[in-house]
């Protein structure tokens, strides 16, 4: 796939507040799409000479210095800085504890840009718990998490990149659990697989979160969203998730109680009870994503549970605009789909990177999501 994985050539740059929802043929139909070579015509003459610059992701700037990574994820996550303002911190090995391990920087309190410089499996034998304005960056190496997960317990401005997470074990052990109250969140470039509970899991309150480019497979519960009926504070939970690949996971992709969550351009495949879920409250806004099923054709599932504050049950709602549904794939959309008062996007962030659900996009989600075997970027030298 050559450098595919981290261009972003060319696809839609969405930026407006479109009234409906269809794009005929996936042209700019409205005010805020912008192609990039200047039309479609253009990108269809192309097709058969450079195919690779047909779909990619976004984020290619990111790799260009160590630090690049700070404030650019797209989505709720925008703001995410990790540890942009504290010294490197070297993980020189993959001992559970102590001196140059991963659980000694992650503990400390003040700011730290986490690097490692040793390769293989940590086993942590508990959850390893991260502190506020922390960035772990698997780029450069090839790590893995496993045993248990990472937790993120009332903190916030923390980026997690180029991961692998597998093979957690005992009840209640997510891959990374996100609570309570925690905000300003980005997880990119990671592997998930095979956690006894859940690979992500955004509840209590945690909000302002993006999760991209990430691979989700071996497993049955991949991501909650929202703790339970009982937990009505977690209306203020705000989640995207883009770019990601979720092959051949049970369910969850995600589950919603509550909260507010953008899906676009993401790859959902041969899933085993449904591909994303609505439950009480919760607004899903899905947008160019590519469901394709297996033996389970129905990709949205509702679920009607009662808020503990409210004396009647309710559903959630999904909107669907530009999804891409193949092999027979039926969306299972309620005829009350759009729900009242249904969030957009762009009352929350200005611009994001989305194209056409394609084939081209499909293959390069495959190949370029999950950890990736790229070098760790420079330092950038501060100007005197």
């Amino acid at each position: 796939m050559g450098n595919v994985c981290g261009r972003s050539s060319t696809g839609h740059r969405k930026n407006g507040n479109p009234a409906n929802g269809s794009l005929p043929d996936y042209k700019p139909a409205v005010p805020g799409y912008k192609v990039e070579p200047s039309d479609q015509t253009a990108q269809n003459q192309n097709r058969s000479s450079n195919k690779t610059k047909m779909a990619s992701l976004p984020y290619a700037q990111v790799d260009s210095h160590l630090r690049a990574l700070a404030s650019q994820a797209e989505g709720f996550g925008h703001c995410a800085i990790g540890g942009l303002h504290g010294p490197l911190y070297h993980v020189t090995t993959l001992a559970d504890d102590g001196p140059g391990s991963l659980r000694d920087g992650c503990r400390r309190k003040d700011p730290l840009w986490i690097v490692f410089e040793v390769s293989g499996t940590i086993h942590l034998s508990s959850y390893l718990s991260v502190s506020s304005h922390k960035t772990i960056d698997g780029r450069g190496q090839r790590i893995k998490l496993t045993g248990k997960g990472l937790r993120l317990k009332e903190c916030e401005h923390v980026i997690i990149c180029n991961l692998e997470f597998e093979g957690g074990k005992g009840p209640d052990v997510d891959g990374i659990q996100i609570k309570p109250n925690s905000r300003h969140i980005w997880i990119d470039r990671c592997s998930l697989r095979d956690y006894e509970d859940g690979l992500i899991d955004i509840t209590r309150e945690s909000t302002d979160i993006t999760i991209s480019r990430c691979h989700f497979s071996q497993h049955d519960k991949t991501m909650l969203i929202g703790a339970d009926p009982s937990h009505v504070g977690d209306r203020c939970i705000r989640v995207t998730i883009h770019h990601c690949f979720f092959d051949g996971t049970r369910q969850r992709h995600p589950r919603v109680r509550f909260g507010k969550v953008h899906l676009y351009n993401n790859y959902t495949r041969n899933w085993g009870i449904y591909a994303v879920c609505a439950s009480v409250e919760s607004q899903i806004y899905s947008q160019y994503n590519i469901y394709e099923a297996g033996q389970k054709k129905v990709a949205f599932k509702y679920l009607t549970e009662k808020a503990a504050d409210k004396e009647e049950a309710r559903t959630g709602f999904i909107r669907s605009e530009g999804d891409l549904f193949v092999t027979g794939t039926q969306a299972g959309l309620s005829t009350d789909a759009s729900g009242d008062g249904m969030f957009h996007p762009s009352e929350h962030y200005p611009t994001w990177t989305v194209e056409a659900p394609t084939d081209d996009l499909k293959q390069i989600l495959q190949h370029c999501t999950g950890w990736q075997s790229v070098p760790r970027p420079a330092e950038q030298k501060a100007v005197v």
